[in-house]
């Protein structure tokens, strides 16, 4: 049996219908916990078929979706995020007073 991980997968579609088709395949695979965010236990298997069948409907150039592996439950891995459109730029956390 293949072990599972959890992600949390995060999304911003620019078009509506995109949106919708988008949520719908999400609604798929896990459960929602915003709006545009997914919590799913997911197979190694079942993340690359939930990533092709998103790959189909984003536009790369203006849609963006995140896929954060929160690990297992046993086990202390570092939070690893990849995207799949626009890609993930990490912000600098800077303070300006």
């Amino acid at each position: 049996m293949s072990k599972r991980r959890r992600y949390l997968i995060c999304y911003d579609i620019a078009d509506p219908k995109r949106l919708r088709h988008t949520a719908k395949i999400c609604e798929s695979y896990g459960t929602r916990i915003q709006f545009s965010v997914f919590e799913s236990s997911l197979s190694a298997t079942m993340l690359a078929k939930l990533k092709a069948e998103l790959d189909l409907v984003i536009n790369h150039a203006n849609d963006q979706i995140m896929f954060v592996d929160m690990g297992n439950d046993d086990e202390s891995t570092p939070m690893s995020i990849e995207t799949l459109g626009v890609p993930y730029v990490s912000k600098s956390r800077i303070t300006i007073i």
